[in-house]
């Protein structure tokens, strides 16, 4: 990791850059971007220290607004700019900015690879069902009978869920956040800071012009008691008042909400003890958490998963400190094994 510095010495302004900000008025990556500027002081690296790499769409302008280091790639190819990045130089901060369409589609390859190699880069994947920058036609994660100018009469795809995507691959970290959620959004980019690996947030984001009103039944302030939001060790209550909660029910295993003091089981009132108590380490609680069907039940939202394991940094550096002190002669190595002389 880059040398750290006293928090107290940076500010929002030291991520601010002079170009202006061009996304469509109302559009959900503006918010996203202010909290990244407001939170990136916190974690006491110098801008110098940091990469955003985006690849193509709406959300890859990401880097020109950051004053740090970035680069804005090519379609879907993020993730193996972001490994190149964080390879070469080991003690940079890398994040990635990527869209549903330019990381699930084109750049799902890449992407799944990233993640199940575990390389310390942060990614945000900027989900909004669509693509924007190319005028709106149905993206990997639109939903099925999806009208759009690519779509005429409705998609006929089953979309991708990314937090399941991700999961399923393999990612060591893996959470949800909504663009317009500041308090959620920007705890779950303080624990992508801490962690070392791959971290992946998907986050909710509202394209105004191509879809709106995509995730309006829980994104807004009157939807927020269709939110989850998990937490590690706690039990997993939603609602307006907390009194309603998951349980897994031991016959079926499945997910199922409870209301506390209402009866189950015979007659007997719910009580908190019935509730489901979040694991973040636990990958099958992980996965029915990502998996819930909306709306009949809440969507989950902070860090789904996240188990400290081994990155693909360390045995690719240790390897490469230990071709250095071996030093070997490059001609020499270009004659050995199978080789000839053509006359």
């Amino acid at each position: 990791m880059s040398n750290l510095i006293d928090p107290a010495k940076l500010t929002k302004k030291d991520f601010e850059t002079d170009q202006d900000v061009r996304w469509c008025p109302g559009c959900g990556d503006y918010s996203i971007l202010a909290n990244v500027q407001r939170v990136m002081p916190e974690f006491g690296i110098l801008p110098d220290d940091i990469v955003w790499v985006s690849g193509i769409g709406c959300s890859s302008r990401f880097p020109y607004y950051m004053d740090t280091y970035g680069f804005h790639t090519i379609h879907g190819r993020a993730p193996a700019f972001a490994m190149g990045v964080k390879a070469a130089n080991p003690k940079l901060s890398v994040w990635m900015a990527t869209g549903d369409g330019d990381g699930l589609s084109i750049g799902g390859n890449h992407l799944m690879h990233a993640l199940r190699r575990n390389i310390d880069v942060k990614m945000l994947m900027f989900n909004n069902r669509i693509y924007g920058l190319t005028k709106g036609q149905y993206s990997p994660t639109s939903e099925v009978g999806k009208i759009t100018k690519s779509t005429p009469f409705g998609s006929a795809d089953q979309p991708i869920d990314p937090a399941s995507f991700a999961l399923g691959v393999g990612a060591s970290f893996v959470a949800r956040s909504i663009d317009t959620d500041p308090k959620g959004l920007t705890e779950v980019l303080r624990r992508q800071a801490g962690h070392r690996g791959t971290s992946f947030n998907e986050i909710y984001q509202n394209c105004n012009v191509f879809n709106d009103g995509a995730f309006e039944s829980f994104r807004e302030k009157e939807g927020a008691h269709r939110r989850l939001y998990v937490e590690h060790d706690k039990p997993l209550l939603f609602g307006a008042d907390h009194k309603q909660g998951l349980r897994l029910n031991p016959r079926t295993l499945k997910l199922e909400i409870l209301t506390l003091g209402e009866p189950i089981d015979g007659g007997r009132p719910a009580e908190e003890a019935d509730i489901l108590v979040h694991d973040e380490t636990n990958q099958t609680i992980a996965f029915l958490l990502a998996r819930m069907p909306f709306p009949d039940f809440p969507v989950a939202l902070g860090v789904l998963y996240c188990v400290p394991r081994a990155t693909y940094d360390d045995p690719l550096l240790a390897q490469a400190e230990a071709a250095k002190k071996k030093k070997p002669s490059l001609t020499a190595l270009l004659e050995s094994g199978a080789t000839w002389t053509v006359t």
